[in-house]
């Protein structure tokens, strides 16, 4: 292993990530000890484009965000671990921040939180003021792990302290509006599923409640309303997100005891 690379490895899963994947790889290849890709089935060149970054990589047949991950996390070499989706990519900062760690021997924390700034189509680099969400992604195996969920995809910690780090991570995680919608399908399913199989049937008050709710919590709160009208925009998908995987769970429900009327 060369001088200046960090005994860490970098996992990622993908699946048709060619024009966004680069950007990821880029951001962490001059530094780290291994980067692991595992693919679920891609259909563009995802998987060379990744050799030819220098990334190993693996094909794993999706069965959901967690289950993925842990099976990332359980190829890498060394203890520490470095986790990032294919559209997300480490500024500059955060990358001087993360080696910086490393700078006296080993880093003081157990974990790391890092703080994501999503970045919308229409924007080079998102507005600081919306960064909300700073979950664990940098972290030891030995004290930490992946939740297997298929869709509530997070780090446990057993024990040990956890940092925090101020360098952003950049997270353009829709390609256009339409990505966006089809995006906000196909997950708000799974969250139905994952409600359904759990029992947790939603009732009036939640149905009625939570849409404007989420439009509040996205607009005022993650501070959208920086962004303007586009603000506007995101912040009725994301109550729209939470409302449809409500009425997806309520339907599964409804059709169970349609089925147990027979």
């Amino acid at each position: 292993m060369p001088l200046d690379t960090l005994p860490l490895s970098v996992f990622i899963i993908a699946r048709d990530e060619a024009d966004r994947v680069t950007c990821t790889i880029e951001s962490v290849r001059a530094w780290a000890d291994e980067i692991i890709v595992v693919d679920s089935g891609s259909t563009d060149n995802t998987v060379a484009l990744c050799r030819e970054l220098g990334a190993r990589t693996e094909f794993r047949e999706w069965s959901g965000y967690g289950e993925q991950k842990c099976y990332a996390e359980s190829l890498c070499c060394n203890d520490w671990v470095l986790n990032l989706d294919a559209d997300e990519e480490l500024s500059a900062e955060l990358q001087s921040e993360i080696r910086a760690l490393w700078s006296k021997d080993e880093p003081a924390c157990v974990a790391y939180r890092l703080p994501f700034l999503d970045v919308h189509p229409w924007q080079n680099k998102g507005h600081l003021w919306t960064v909300h969400n700073h979950p664990i992604r940098l972290y030891r195996r030995s004290f930490g792990h992946y939740n297997p969920s298929p869709v509530h995809d997070f780090v446990h910690i057993e024990n040990g302290s956890v940092g925090e780090l101020k360098g952003i991570v950049l997270h353009r995680t829709f390609r256009s509006l339409e990505h966006h919608v089809q995006k906000l399908n196909k997950y708000s399913s799974a969250q139905a599923d994952d409600l359904f199989k759990k029992g947790c049937e939603p009732g009036l008050w939640k149905v009625l409640l939570t849409p404007p709710f989420a439009f509040f919590v996205s607009y005022i709160v993650r501070r959208e309303f920086v962004n303007g009208l586009d603000g506007v925009i995101s912040s009725y998908l994301h109550a729209f997100k939470r409302f449809i995987r409500l009425a997806k769970a309520r339907e599964k429900f409804r059709k169970e005891k349609k089925s147990g009327e027979r």
